[in-house]
């Protein structure tokens, strides 16, 4: 099967379909690895509300999706930024999209974001207003009885002065928990508002500052999440958790060899980029579980160049490549996303991503992809 895609030059050139998608397969119910997908939100591409207004949902679609991921043996990560939390889906939104999944997939596992994303960042001025803020949405959502994912907060990186901060507010945070929680850091590259989180300074004294938290409170936390896009970082931390705590990589660049792991431990995993990468991170996990190691290296290791196109720089703007590949392989009917963040990418962005998804066996349904592929082209005038 053929394609005519444009080069960066505008040219148009001839492309073979690889046509080999990932033969999809279960995750084994007590497997090797904990797993969650960070799972995207597919928007109502006929409200009539403004783009920065609140966000308009396809119900449907979206949780057509989840289940998807469930029945492929994943976790769901849900509301969480790959949702466009916080770009697009406010916390009511958020607060409706974890009750939808809890209430209509009932035995997924489910872990759900909670943060201080509803507070004005304009009026947010004491540690106090963040312990409110906190506080409520753990309420919400422990009272739908999901896991929690104690997200980073923008408006404690606001008003924490010291790393005493930090410990106060999580401390405070945490003591409310009902049951052990994921801590969730979120590197400025996903988050620009989040620079000098952890009471800043140099890489030591902020993981000392997050080791300590977890240490004073590690009766309430399950794992941490990182997200710095740096695996000696990871690995690092990783060492120097209490025992009984997970690491759940959010490594987006180096997740095979992180949930390999080596001799000293291994990281679960909680990944934005498992949201198109559903099918081969469940059989992948399944060959682990088989203590194939050259199988699981084989089936993850030529997605990580489409991981890292998907993840450049702007990294925030990374879920316009996750949806477009929904869209592709037929989980959605459009390419609209929340906020408009549809058009945050370039046409030569898009062409090369069609291309590593086709290479790594990543379009499920190849004859729909080119068919959608072409009329994405049109519109630019291909």
């Amino acid at each position: 099967m053929m394609i005519s895609l444009p080069n960066v030059n505008g040219t148009l050139e001839s492309y073979e379909m690889k046509g080999m998608p990932v033969v999809a397969a279960s995750m084994a119910e007590n497997a090797c690895r904990v797993v969650y997908s960070a799972a995207h939100v597919v928007a109502d591409p006929f409200t009539d509300s403004d783009p920065s207004g609140p966000a308009s949902v396809d119900w449907d679609a979206t949780m057509a999706f989840r289940r998807r991921l469930a029945d492929l043996g994943l976790g769901i990560a849900e509301a969480m930024d790959t949702a466009q939390r916080g770009m697009g889906l406010d916390w009511a939104g958020a607060l409706e999209l974890i009750r939808r999944t809890k209430q209509e997939i009932p035995n997924a596992r489910v872990a759900s974001g909670v943060g201080t994303d509803h507070l004005d960042p304009s009026v947010v001025c004491s540690l106090e207003d963040v312990r409110r803020g906190y506080l409520e949405q753990l309420e919400a959502v422990q009272k739908l009885d999901s896991q929690v994912i104690l997200m980073a907060s923008r408006a404690l990186a606001k008003v924490a002065k010291s790393p005493d901060d930090y410990l106060s507010v999580y401390g405070d945070v945490l003591s409310e928990a009902e049951q052990p929680v994921i801590l969730h850091w979120l590197g400025e590259m996903f988050d620009p508002a989040l620079a000098g989180y952890w009471g800043g300074g140099a890489f030591d004294d902020v993981l000392a500052t997050a080791l300590q938290v977890i240490e004073l409170n590690k009766n309430k936390v399950d794992g941490i999440k990182i997200s710095l896009l740096d695996k000696d970082k990871e690995i690092r931390m990783r060492r120097l958790l209490p025992a009984g705590v997970k690491m759940y990589t959010g490594d987006d660049f180096n997740y095979p060899d992180l949930i390999a792991g080596d001799d000293q431990g291994y990281s679960h995993a909680l990944l934005g980029i498992f949201d198109p990468l559903a099918p081969a991170a469940a059989h992948a996990i399944n060959c682990l579980d088989r203590r194939d190691l050259k199988g699981f290296h084989a089936t993850l290791d030529p997605t990580v160049p489409m991981a890292r196109h998907i993840f450049r720089t702007p990294t925030q703007y990374y879920k316009t490549g996750v949806v477009f590949l929904a869209w592709l392989n037929g989980f959605q009917d459009h390419f609209i996303m929340l906020n408009g963040h549809h058009a945050m990418r370039s046409l030569p962005y898009f062409v090369d991503l069609f291309k590593m998804a086709d290479g790594c066996g990543l379009l499920s349904k190849p004859e729909l992809a080119v068919e959608r592929m072409k009329k994405m082209l049109a519109v630019y005038g291909c």
